[in-house]
Formats: C-alpha cells, sequence, structure tokens
C-alpha cells in the first residue's frame, strides 16, 4: 500500500526525492553513494548494504542485486542506472581495486537506516514519509507513474514476484496524480 492507517502516503514527491539528492550529494562519500543507490534502484535497505564490488557493472551501467525478500537466497535481477551514480560509487569504492569480497558500506542496518533518516531529516521530509522504505516508494512511482515504464520492467527492476504488487505504484496521489491526469487531459481541448 502506498498509504499508512492514516492516510499519509507512503513515498516522496518529486519535490522531496530533489531536496533528498541535494542534501545527499553534500554528506560524505559513504553517506551519499548509499544514499543515492537507494533512490536510483529502488532496492530495499538490505539489498543496497549487501553489495560489493563485483556487484556493480561499469560497463552494462547496471548494478546487480541478490533478491533478499525472496524465500530462497541466488534470485538476483539487474537495475539500469545512471553514469553519475557508477561514477561516484567508483570515486567513493574504488571499484577497481576493492577486495571482491567485501561489502561496500560495513555499516549495521541500523546504522543504515539512521544516515538515510538524517538526509531525509535535514531534507524537511515529512516524519509520515520520512523512512528508506519511502525511496523505495519514490522509485515505484517515478517509474509506474511518472515516466511510464512498462509494469513488468519495474517488476523486474522492483524484484516483485507478482505484477499486482509493482501495480500498486499506479495507485499515485497529489501532484503525481494530476501529472497523469494532464497527460489525459493534453488533448481534449483544442
Amino acid at each position: 500500500m502506498l498509504y499508512d492507517a492514516s492516510g499519509n502516503r507512503k513515498y516522496l514527491t518529486i519535490r522531496e526525492r530533489r531536496r533528498f539528492i541535494e542534501i545527499a550529494r553534500h554528506r560524505a562519500p559513504d553517506v551519499e553513494t548509499f544514499c543515492l543507490t537507494l533512490v536510483y534502484t529502488g532496492a530495499r535497505i538490505s539489498e543496497v548494504l549487501a553489495l560489493k564490488a563485483t556487484n556493480i557493472d561499469r560497463a552494462a551501467g547496471i548494478i546487480v542485486f541478490e533478491s533478499l525478500k525472496k524465500r530462497r537466497r541466488g534470485v538476483y535481477r539487474q537495475v539500469p542506472v545512471p553514469r553519475e551514480l557508477l561514477q561516484r560509487l567508483n570515486a567513493s569504492h574504488d571499484l577497481g581495486h576493492a577486495d571482491p569480497a567485501m561489502k561496500l558500506w560495513h555499516w549495521s542496518r541500523t546504522t543504515a537506516w539512521k544516515r538515510v533518516k538524517e538526509v531525509m531529516h535535514e531534507a524537511g521530509i515529512p516524519l509520515f514519509c520520512a523512512m528508506p522504505k519511502a525511496l523505495r516508494h519514490a522509485y515505484g512511482v517515478a517509474g509506474v507513474s511518472e515516466a511510464r515504464v512498462p509494469l513488468n520492467m519495474m517488476q523486474k527492476w522492483l524484484g516483485h514476484a507478482r505484477i499486482e504488487t509493482t501495480a500498486i505504484y499506479a495507485n499515485a496521489v497529489g501532484q503525481e496524480e494530476r501529472a497523469i491526469a494532464s497527460r489525459m487531459w493534453s488533448g481534449w481541448a483544442k
């Protein structure tokens, strides 16, 4: 669901995402790259924490995630990412010389959550959606509702087993819903 029990949205708006990215870019390189990886991949926090240098394919422009929510291990997905993210990851983590067995971030899940929450707080994200999972939801909404990425591609990138789970992201509200409606209206009045 995209709304909590009180009816608040659980994803960041376009403006909030931009502000989050802006603030993240002024953080320490490890915090910056962690936050940007969450934003640009829609991955779960545990999936990003599990990344190693071998999961970053700079030539192909992808990050390979193991879908950690699956019941069995060994289910992987490739997510295309902006070249800028790959460059920042390389600059921060020296991917070409990194130990392939070492994770890129040596944080606990609690530390990762805290770092993301700090950036969200500074970015002025409302408390009701100031959590790492809101970045995953924002990725889904941006892909389905704003960029019109086909549901099957978003399903693949998000690692969903069922297309019905991905279809939830078509239920945007507020500014995102209005943008969808305006696309519909654009050809009506001539």
